[in-house]
């Protein structure tokens, strides 16, 4: 799943691409995509809005119209394409938005688990699903104290809690393990048992692997490359994710897999007490 540097990259590239166009018109092939309004009311209300800007929040992309603001969340495999409008639709397209220069920006999802708000531009973050987030990787709120807080009466286990959207958002599986990786903390270790400093270290780390993942345009998987395959380079500096079996970086250990809360998780035992 695309995370917080995926999610900028795509909607970086968007910009160049679409922003001062007017939406002429919109068709929803699969209305499960659209989860608000309804899909005939989300028609209605988003044709003839201008796209103004284009920002991001956890792990959605928002893109400010007129009147409302376009909620994006890719989930597993959501990307954007752009095509002439009257081109014939591939199967995978389920929503098509008609722009002003005739042409057609289509959101084409294999499995189907995207999904689109359409709300009020001006209560857009004091409203659902934006409203339920945590604090941004670069927010300055985003302390140790307040990471300690939010975790402190936890049992769960600390790779699980990092992956929590309402505590710090658009961290996912792929940085969660360099972040505890770097901070050389064990994945299952409970988030009652992290320490004010360890806190003050996963932020510390956090914002250097997203940072520097965002200046590579984001890590390419098997779901994600941005609109029409702009492939992201951090994929190269990953340090553990992915690579169970193979040689720690630090001590030359094997790195090993295990499963937490479901989702694939890399680590080392030797760096990782």
């Amino acid at each position: 799943m695309p995370e917080k540097p995926e999610v900028i990259t795509v909607a970086e590239s968007l910009k160049t691409k679409i922003l001062g166009k007017k939406i002429t018109g919109c068709n929803v092939y699969h209305d499960n995509i659209i989860a608000y309004p309804v899909s005939c009311e989300f028609k209605k209300k988003i044709i003839g809005q201008k796209i103004n800007d284009i920002t991001t929040r956890g792990k959605w992309i928002v893109m400010f119209l007129d009147k409302d603001s376009l909620l994006v969340h890719l989930r597993m495999e959501g990307k954007f394409m752009f095509r002439k409008k009257g081109e014939a639709l591939s199967k995978h397209e389920h929503v098509e938005f008609i722009l002003d220069d005739e042409e057609s920006f289509r959101f084409h999802d294999v499995r189907k688990f995207g999904k689109m708000h359409l709300v009020s531009k001006d209560k857009v973050y004091e409203s659902y699903p934006l409203n339920e987030l945590g604090k941004e990787f670069y927010d300055e709120t985003l302390t140790k104290e307040y990471l300690y807080d939010a975790i402190k009466n936890k049992k769960l286990p600390i790779k699980t809690l990092l992956l929590d959207q309402s505590i710090i958002c658009g961290i996912g599986n792929i940085y969660d393990d360099e972040i505890l990786f770097m901070s050389k903390i064990h994945p299952l270790r409970k988030g009652c048992t992290i320490s004010l400093e360890e806190c003050d270290t996963i932020i510390k780390n956090t914002r250097i692997v997203l940072e520097k993942a965002i200046k590579l345009g984001g890590t390419t998987i098997k779901s994600f490359t941005s609109s029409e395959g702009v492939h992201g380079l951090f994929q190269n500096e990953l340090l553990v994710h992915g690579k169970g079996g193979e040689k720690c970086p630090e001590c030359s250990n094997i790195l090993k897999k295990i499963r937490v809360g479901g989702r694939g998780t890399h680590y080392c035992e030797n760096c990782q007490k």
